[in-house]
């Protein structure tokens, strides 16, 4: 059974291992960069359970543009352990969060993501989501990223 709840302080060391089993090292947070987003006072922080384990989570934030006056919400990071992908659980956590960011006034939100992740494009394109522009040398100064983007 899947079910989402709140980030707690407590699954902090759960969420650093999720993060590092899902990306390489370089582009996977270290401890104190993944403590900043999760303690970032407008993040959306969003935990899945199955089974009453940890399996994946979200984080996201919002922000204002300078040359706007509406709210922007970003996805930080998506991360579901390999097991537990094409459950719905990835799923359930991005609709959560979007509607969290739509609730806080965001009326559009982006994300990155390295270009030769497929599953990861793919996953987000069925949720929506649209290239937007290549972000060049973004990943450990030498993998290009893509930027993607909808509409809340």
């Amino acid at each position: 059974m899947l079910t989402l709840r709140e980030y707690r302080p407590l699954d902090f060391e759960r969420l650093l291992e999720i993060d590092q089993a899902c990306f390489v090292h370089g582009i996977a947070y270290t401890p104190t960069e993944l403590r900043h987003f999760l303690n970032l006072k407008s993040a959306v922080r969003i935990v899945g359970e199955q089974d009453g384990e940890i399996k994946g989570f979200v984080i996201a934030d919002k922000f204002r543009s300078r040359r706007s006056d509406q709210s922007m919400g970003q996805i930080i990071t998506i991360d579901v352990l390999e097991e537990a992908r094409r459950t719905g659980l990835g799923s359930q956590l991005m609709t959560a969060a979007e509607e969290q960011l739509r609730k806080a006034g965001c009326s559009y939100v982006s994300l990155e993501v390295a270009v030769d992740n497929f599953p990861a494009i793919k996953f987000y394109k069925k949720h929506g989501y649209t290239g937007l522009k290549i972000l060049p040398r973004y990943y450990l100064n030498s993998l290009d990223a893509l930027l993607m983007g909808k509409k809340l």
